[in-house]
């Protein structure tokens, strides 16, 4: 495609963002019912009222601009999602119009310096993602701040854009097909509504019990990261990953979920090195021979990392808490179930379709996977009891939410691993985040 019609693309593409200035005037279910009549139009009306000139060549062959009809649906999906907080909405809008569309037209305009991980990506449009989506998103959250019942503070209005702006950048230069309209406002969006839930004397009340657990965090976590090192189950950028993890948890969570979070990862290093020969012959074996990176580290302890972080800014500890476990638990639960269906499956079944396939292709599930991942689910929230972290009411919860939450990775892996359109890591968090949600559900939140 020309870059002419790249250009006129993304300048539609960023003055769509000038819409979300109705949020702050309409009701919401106005404003829901405008962003379905927008995706119908982009589906069906767009190419017959002259707008062909915007479709790249696979659109072409598509029959219909995908990039629009997804933007036009991610927009419908804030406002269904956050319904009272149009400051939420119309910020993670702006970051998704702003900062996405600007991060192309810099990126083909000066180019320079590749991001090294996604030489598709440069160094200038991810700076210009940053800068121009958190001026966008701090405007539009400020503009749509009156319509908020209570008013938000207005540290969140100016900080929680930035935030929001650099986590989607940094989503955004994932070398993943999945389309950035998806990506970039899920994270926004989950971003501010994940700062909204901290509290000022939250955070001044912890500070002291924070700051007294750090040197202990800091000596524990240097001392556990150089030891897997030297043990070759980590790299050199996953003990680093680690280190800051298991800093975060155990500063903001304590010993108790610090310890879940050694013994989840033991249950997976383990289970990685479980018929290891077997594996490589075939091919299925984990990249450096099982040694877990920063991208495991992080797909896997992310969310528990931050609900660690919530545990101590927010006057939710407890749901912190239960949300760290279920996270941690199915992080470790499902890596075992895997790496078990690789080493001992004997018949292995694609999910989606259930018919045979050779064991480790991506989505493919045996029975004797499926019971060590759920025995390992069931170890893993029981020690989180015994740690204090949940009530044993809440015990049932975690596991099932763990077990739908491989579910629906293996599903998802089944469909779009293979595509490019996720990657491992995406599916591991993914699977943490479907898990964590199961289970609030399950137990009332």
């Amino acid at each position: 495609m020309s870059t002419l019609s790249e250009t006129r693309r993304q300048t539609v593409h960023i003055a769509m963002g000038g819409f979300a200035l109705l949020l702050r005037a309409i009701p919401w279910w106005q404003a829901a019912i405008l962003a379905a009549l927008a995706t119908l139009l982009n589906l069906f009306l767009l190419p017959r009222l002259g707008g062909l000139g915007l479709y790249r060549p696979v659109d072409i062959a598509r029959g219909y601009p995908l990039g629009a009809v997804l933007y036009s649906l991610a927009v419908l999906l804030l406002i269904v999602a956050f319904p009272h907080r149009p400051d939420i909405a119309a910020a993670a809008w702006g970051v998704m119009a702003l900062g996405d569309g600007s991060a192309t037209l810099v990126g083909h305009w000066i180019g320079g310096r590749r991001i090294p991980w996604n030489t598709e990506k440069t160094v200038a449009g991810t700076v210009a993602f940053v800068v121009i989506g958190s001026l966008g998103g701090v405007f539009l959250a400020w503009w749509a701040r009156p319509a908020v019942v209570p008013m938000p503070p207005l540290a969140f209005t100016l900080a929680a854009p930035i935030a929001a702006a650099i986590a989607a950048a940094l989503v955004e230069t994932i070398q993943v097909r999945l389309d950035d309209n998806i990506s970039v406002p899920a994270v926004a969006a989950g971003v501010m509504a994940t700062l909204s839930l901290v509290a000022a004397d939250a955070v001044w009340a912890a500070g002291p019990t924070v700051a007294g657990a750090l040197p202990v965090a800091l000596l524990l976590n240097v001392t556990v990261a150089i030891a897997g090192w030297k043990a070759r189950t980590v790299s050199t950028s996953g003990a680093i990953a680690g280190a800051i993890i298991g800093l975060i948890i155990y500063s903001g969570a304590g010993a108790g979920a610090w310890l879940l979070l050694v013994a989840s990862f033991l249950a997976a290093s383990a289970s990685s090195r479980i018929g290891l020969k077997r594996k490589q012959v075939l091919g299925i074996a984990e990249e450096r021979e099982g040694r877990r990176g920063a991208g495991n580290a992080l797909a896997n302890c992310g969310l528990a990392a931050l609900a660690a972080i919530l545990a101590v800014t927010t006057r939710h500890p407890q749901g912190a808490l239960f949300v760290l476990v279920v996270a941690l638990v199915a992080g470790g639960s499902d890596t075992v179930a895997s790496e078990v269906g690789k080493a001992w499956g004997g018949r292995t079944y694609l999910i989606t379709r259930w018919v045979r396939v050779p064991p480790g292709r991506p989505g493919a599930v045996s029975l004797e996977g499926t019971a060590a991942g759920i025995v390992a689910a069931l170890g893993l929230a029981a020690l989180g009891v015994v740690a204090g972290l949940m009530p044993a009411s809440h015990l049932g919860s975690a596991v099932i939410g763990a077990a739908i939450g491989s579910v629906v990775e293996s599903a998802l892996a089944a469909t779009f691993e293979g595509p490019g359109v996720l990657n491992n890591d995406l599916l591991n968090f993914l699977n943490t985040l479907a898990a964590v949600s199961v289970a609030l559900a399950i137990s009332g939140g």
